[in-house]
């Protein structure tokens, strides 16, 4: 959908946020209200009844700070939710090279030891952002989830607001791309169910094809491809999603597949093929759709991530829908292979020794700083806590020093420049319809009306609190205001 297209329902967009804003005014100055008077914007003083505790966590061997809690720096989780510390709000962080403060005490937002502030992606709104925007103050962000959780994310007036990022995409400060994968050894599990078991199953009457999806509506537009699929292959579709076949009742249970449950696995490693198309199409954004089948030795039918074949375990471990021109073509191939025990197999070759042949995917699982259910290593969550908390100790040393000697610090070591998050730590594009073209999609459809209007209108957002903090504007209410302006100032273009 072209942004001109989209005009009539952003402009229906405009009037309900407008509204929703009005209506929410007068509990916000109530709010403010009470916490002027309780002492919050007393931004110096508020540390003093708040503890700090020390945790006996790992303490890396260049880590020689022996500031008090006083001296240290002080990172703000801003996502209230998300706060990879229990049971306090606050704590003292001792990292690899430094030590800070961390909190999710929204109190401490204007100290000027606050120096900064970490967003989870899926729960920052334009319209909730901390404004004004504090220029001592670095941004970080922390998004693992898919890019259909805060589509803002993914354009550049938004995401050169931030200084740090861990996201999905390799080319982010801290790269999570892998965080669904727990170890190379995952991969290289003998399969669960032999072949010779699955043929057994296959002429007992079971579909080569698996599905199993319940999240429906998405900006892939998955089941509109495989609707079209379905008329050419069998498939069986468990969950909500085109469904044609009931789960066994002890596996109704959602958990069971989240949490890898024993007889869950065994009830899907039955089949030849799964579907694995992601709920968004992003560089770099895998998740358990393609690892889980890889596990259990089932050949993946994937897509997603148009750079998936940089992590695959080698280069025949998974079918890609995108390779083939339609979902007829594919599932021609699919029902090639199906009868084809000796080219099936090769898409398991990986599970046998020296059979993996990814050195990229190898090296990043070696080097990656966090684990997966790995004691020895940190959580992603504390492991870019303790990447911001060095980065800013080293910020802020390089300040010091040329505060203390400018004309010799420029000398000995230049100011680096301010670190700017870009497109490619998080940008993914416009959604676009799983199957066949945009004009031939009724203008009722659910997925048109959704996901490219949600797309668009995050722009109008992302170009609205851009505008918001270049104006140092301290009222996150005015977006809506800066909203108006950018659409006008658009529509005298045309």
């Amino acid at each position: 959908m072209s942004r001109a297209v989209a005009g009539g329902q952003r402009a229906l967009w405009l009037s309900l946020l407008r509204l929703v804003l009005c209506l929410s005014q007068e509990p916000l100055r109530d709010m403010e209200a009470l916490e002027t008077e309780s002492g919050v914007f007393n931004p110096q003083s508020v540390l003093s009844d708040m503890q700090f505790n020390v945790v006996n966590s790992y303490r890396g061997p260049g880590n020689n700070d022996s500031r008090g809690n006083r001296e240290l720096p002080i990172l703000l989780w801003w996502s209230s939710g998300l706060f990879p510390h229990f049971p306090n709000d606050t704590e003292r962080i001792d990292c690899a090279h430094s030590s800070c403060l961390a909190t999710r005490n929204r109190r401490v937002q204007l100290h000027r030891r606050t120096t900064a502030i970490i967003f989870y992606g899926t729960d920052f709104r334009a319209y909730e952002a901390p404004l004004p925007r504090l220029p001592h103050q670095s941004w970080a962000l922390f998004h693992e989830e898919s890019p259909m959780n805060n589509y803002l994310l993914s354009h550049a007036p938004a995401i050169r607001l931030f200084n740090y990022s861990a996201t999905f995409r390799r080319e982010s400060d801290y790269p999570l791309t892998l965080q669904w994968l727990p170890s190379l050894e995952y991969l290289l599990h003998p399969p669960a169910v032999s072949l010779d078991v699955k043929n057994r199953w296959r002429r007992a009457g079971l579909a080569p094809v698996l599905y199993m999806q319940s999240h429906c509506d998405v900006p892939s537009d998955r089941d509109r491809y495989i609707r079209e699929l379905m008329k050419y292959i069998k498939v069986d579709s468990y969950g909500k999603c085109l469904n044609n076949m009931p789960l066994p009742e002890q596996l109704e249970d959602t958990g069971t597949a989240t949490g890898e449950d024993s007889q869950f696995m065994s009830f899907v490693a039955r089949y030849k093929f799964h579907l694995a198309l992601e709920n968004g199409l992003c560089p770099d954004y895998i998740t358990e759709k393609l690892w889980r089948p890889l596990h259990l030795g089932c050949v993946p039918v994937y897509r997603g991530s148009p750079s998936v074949s940089d992590w695959l375990p080698n280069a025949h471990s998974a079918v890609l829908v995108d390779d083939f021109p339609s979902p007829q073509a594919l599932a021609n191939f699919l029902q090639e292979l199906d009868a084809d025990d000796v080219q099936y197999t090769r898409y398991l070759e990986y599970k046998a020794p020296g059979g993996l042949a990814n050195a990229l995917l190898q090296d990043a699982l070696q080097r990656r700083e966090w684990g997966v259910g790995d004691m020895s290593k940190p959580n992603y969550l504390n492991g870019f806590e303790c990447f911001v908390c060095d980065q800013e100790n080293r910020r802020l040393d390089s300040e010091r020093d040329r505060r203390r000697d400018p004309l010799d610090a420029r000398v000995r070591a230049p100011a680096p420049p301010p670190r700017t998050a870009s497109n490619n730590h998080m940008g993914c594009p416009l959604p676009s319809p799983g199957y066949g073209h945009l004009e031939e999609i009724p203008s009722d459809d659910s997925w048109l009306q959704m996901w490219p209007q949600d797309y668009w209108q995050s722009l109008d957002q992302a170009e609205a609190l851009e505008s918001l903090i270049l104006r140092n504007e301290s009222d996150p209410a005015r977006l809506w205001h800066h909203i108006q302006e950018l659409a006008v100032r658009r529509a005298g273009q045309h």
